[in-house]
């Protein structure tokens, strides 16, 4: 059975609503040159704004008896949150940010995988956040329109068909990839996720960059969980 999840209204160790910290990273850094690039800047960015909060990369997790990666351990005074990222670009060269800097960002074109990549973030976040004093937050940001614009009515059935994460989707329950043909991707999820994108910098032709946030926190079990980052 599903389990609805209050939505935490994303804030980052009990301290800084997530939209916050967003909001002054694509100031200065509207675009990043690869995803560690990405933790690294939001890393900084919220030691900025609030320096009580501990920020620890590739931190171990130990669910279901065995161990697995955290790509960022924000660690407050009295909570803390686990995230995880998912930087997918389609092509784009050009100069932005503050300095301006040189960008030359590859296709990923396999946007079926980032789906399912993105929707095994949240499943991971739902075994890490077993504490009630731990949030979790898998962040998604793109300049690939595709993946927050809903499919043409006209569109074949795709494999990654449940894991669809577009704008208004909901995600929730078992999700089956190619109709259930291909049990390994099969991915449940303990909350509902009501998925909203957010703006984050627009570059020119192909630089629109959006990001997607979902909020995971099991320990609470009221209302509906949701993807807005307060």
């Amino acid at each position: 059975m599903t389990k609805a999840v209050k939505d935490d209204g994303g804030i980052v160790a009990g301290r800084v609503p997530l939209g916050d910290v967003m909001a002054q990273l694509a100031e200065c850094r509207p675009i990043f040159h690869s995803e560690a690039d990405l933790q690294h800047a939001f890393a900084q960015t919220l030691w900025g704004r609030t320096p009580d909060v501990r920020s620890r990369l590739e931190v171990p997790q130990r669910a279901e008896g065995r161990a697995e990666y955290l790509d960022l351990l924000c660690i407050g005074p009295s909570a803390s949150t686990a995230i995880e990222f998912k930087y997918f670009t389609r092509r784009w060269t050009g100069a932005a940010g503050t300095p301006a800097e040189d960008y030359d960002l590859k296709a990923h074109a396999t946007t079926d995988l980032a789906r399912l990549h993105f929707v095994r973030d949240i499943a991971r976040l739902e075994r890490f956040c077993r504490r009630s004093d731990q949030n979790g937050l898998a962040i998604m940001l793109t300049n690939e329109a595709s993946l927050w614009n809903p499919p043409g009515s006209g569109r074949e059935r795709s494999r990654d068909r449940e894991f669809r994460i577009h704008q208004g989707r909901e995600l929730a329950g078992k999700l089956l990839w190619a109709e259930g043909t291909y049990e390994p991707n099969t991915c449940t999820l303990q909350g509902r996720y009501l998925l909203r994108w957010e703006s984050y910098s627009q570059l020119g032709q192909g630089g629109e960059f959006r990001y997607l946030v979902v909020s995971v926190s099991p320990a609470r079990d009221t209302a509906e969980g949701s993807a807005s980052p307060a």
